[in-house]
């Protein structure tokens, strides 16, 4: 999970530096223009060069905002519509993402959404079982998580000693090995992924729900060692991020060294 909201601050800094670049383009560099023009008439010919650098000099406001609205504009538009990192924060989606991957957000995936109010404008995909996705947690919106998309809106979805019914239909799982002794790895077959997953060797809660419109159920691939829907309920589509597809570093902690050793696609 995530708590610091810096597209919100991308978005307010953009406003700010965007309102200086607009004053300047359309206010200040025009009566600059004017005054030289103006003092060098008074003058009677041309000014000295330092007269001429003095007049025309631009506010520090105007100049940051010059520097600045470009490049945050490129980053605000790259993030809200088409990329964002994402670094892992907990070991809920063991064993397919560890603690410290930074991982490649596709927010085109999903349709384009505005930037902070996250409402949709273009519409495509939707999210599917099996896809790893980005929402904002809906007990608090200011937090990101990562999960596995597992049930999409209109579907039934069973839970049976931890193995998934969609529809009546079973997801295959095939045990691997052991990870632990009260750990075991299987591989899951859920829609056209397949996956590994963590399972404890306790018994499993059983349950059965309907997923309403508008709304996904996701669970950790870690799956006794996640916070997901089968604690506090679906996932409503305005609160979806977008899609996981990348691992593009490995960096546990600031005291360990950047590596690529789980770089590749996500399954």
């Amino acid at each position: 999970m995530m708590d610091f909201d810096f597209e919100l601050l991308l978005t307010v800094l953009v406003g700010i530096f965007g309102t200086g670049f607009a004053l300047d383009v359309w206010l200040w560099k025009p009566a600059r223009a004017k005054a030289l023009a103006l003092a060098t008439a008074n003058a009677a010919g041309e000014l000295p060069q330092e007269a001429q650098e003095k007049i025309m000099r631009q506010p520090m406001f105007a100049d940051y905002s010059r520097s600045f609205f470009p490049v945050l504009t490129f980053v605000l538009v790259l993030r809200s519509f088409f990329m964002e990192p994402y670094q892992i924060p907990s070991g809920s989606m063991l064993p397919t993402l560890e603690v410290g991957d930074f991982i490649v957000v596709n927010k085109f995936e999903y349709g384009v959404r505005l930037p902070v109010l996250g409402t949709k404008v273009l519409d495509f995909n939707e999210p599917k079982a099996g896809d790893v996705m980005v929402f904002k947690y809906p007990q608090d919106p200011s937090i990101k998580f990562i999960k596995r998309v597992i049930g999409v809106p209109g579907d039934t979805l069973e839970l049976r000693e931890k193995v998934i019914y969609i529809n009546g239909q079973q997801m295959t799982q095939t045990y691997v090995a052991d990870a632990s002794p009260t750990t075991e790895i299987y591989t899951e077959q859920l829609g056209d992924s397949e996956h590994q997953i963590w399972r404890n060797k306790s018994p499993g809660k059983n349950g059965k729900v309907t997923i309403p419109p508008g709304q996904y159920f996701v669970m950790g691939d870690n799956r006794d060692g996640s916070n997901d829907s089968r604690y506090w309920g679906f996932v409503p589509e305005e609160n979806i991020t977008g899609k996981a597809v990348a691992v593009w570093l490995h960096w546990e902690s600031f005291f360990s060294l950047p590596n690529f050793s789980t770089a590749g696609s996500i399954d």
